[in-house]
């Protein structure tokens, strides 16, 4: 059994079925936010199921699709700025991991929360798993769907804002990307309760 796999096997012994719960996009300027919460089935594990970081993006496209086709069940959330800047980037995260397992309707033993925060008001058990995108099947599948999911939401918005190269950068400060916002200013889709955007709006920048 593979080692993600292994790590799960001890909750589905004494719970049952697992779901993995995960984000993308803390950390970025820009874009929203994704979260994702999946069930596996640990009867036809996925091979090569890893920490999305730790995958190219090709393999990741790949098994984003095998992950959809054999997963007892998944569900994202998308939590846009306006969300993030009124929540906080925590309030927003713990909201996502909350709406994401209520999605789901398949019945579940527990839920495997990436982080060491817990949402509040859960109808499950659930237990943090710090660094459980590395260590955990279900956790890692759920961080495979964020980001994916992000990514070409990333990549699409690139289009209209071509200049800040939101394709590469997937809205992360990047100095290529800071001095794009610079010349051009914030849009829609810039975070203003993050720290650079504040300091462009506190400037009078021109906004979009």
């Amino acid at each position: 059994m593979e080692p993600l796999y292994q790590f799960d096997a001890n909750y589905v012994k004494k719970y049952g079925l697992v779901a993995g719960v995960d984000e993308a996009g803390r950390g970025p300027i820009a874009g929203p936010l994704v979260v994702a919460a999946c069930i596996l089935d640990h009867q036809t594990p996925i091979t090569f199921l890893n920490d999305s970081k730790q995958l190219t993006e090709k393999k990741r496209e790949a098994i984003f699709e095998l992950i959809k086709n054999n997963a007892v069940e998944y569900s994202i959330v998308i939590l846009g700025v306006e969300e993030i800047d009124s929540l906080n980037i925590l309030g927003a995260t713990l909201q996502g991991m909350r709406s994401a397992l209520n999605q789901l309707k398949t019945e579940f033993g527990i839920a495997l929360v990436d982080g060491n925060k817990l949402p509040s008001k859960l109808n499950c058990p659930a237990e943090p798993i710090v660094k459980g995108d590395a260590l955990s099947a279900s956790i890692a599948a759920a961080s495979i769907l964020a980001k994916v999911t992000r990514d070409r939401i990333m990549t699409e918005l690139h289009e209209d804002f071509p200049y800040f190269n939101w394709k590469k950068n997937k809205g992360y400060p990047t100095k290529e990307h800071l001095k794009a916002l610079e010349r051009y200013g914030i849009t829609e889709h810039h975070r203003r309760s993050f720290h650079p955007i504040k300091q462009e709006l506190s400037q009078n920048t021109i906004a979009f």
